[in-house]
């Protein structure tokens, strides 16, 4: 998928988020509590953010890796597949459910 198509599609899963909003102009990410819990990469690839355990039953549910930004490994973020895009509803909510989850770590 090419960048702006990407960017498109990440801003509309966003929007289905009242919570929060997308942030960054040259990288889009969100954040909360400091915290940064999903980041669309300049390859068009989005990454959402979870404890540990979470993110190892999603790799092995949607046949899924963690994302690389920029080269760097994401520790924590799980690279959100085209399957995973196409299932209704599921990208809104792991965007909450990773909000969530930074929402209850300790503020940076």
């Amino acid at each position: 998928m090419n960048y702006d198509k990407a960017l498109e599609m990440y801003d509309s899963f966003v929007d289905q988020c009242p919570r929060f909003e997308r942030k960054g102009e040259t990288i889009p990410y969100t954040s909360a509590n400091g915290h940064m819990f999903s980041i669309l990469n300049k390859d068009g690839e989005l990454g959402i953010r979870f404890s540990k355990d979470v993110q190892e039953n999603y790799i092995e549910k949607h046949n899924t890796s963690i994302i690389k930004s920029h080269g760097a490994i994401m520790r924590g973020y799980i690279l959100i597949t085209e399957d995973m895009i196409n299932e209704k509803d599921l990208v809104p909510d792991l965007l909450n459910e990773s909000y969530d989850y930074v929402v209850s770590l300790k503020k940076k």
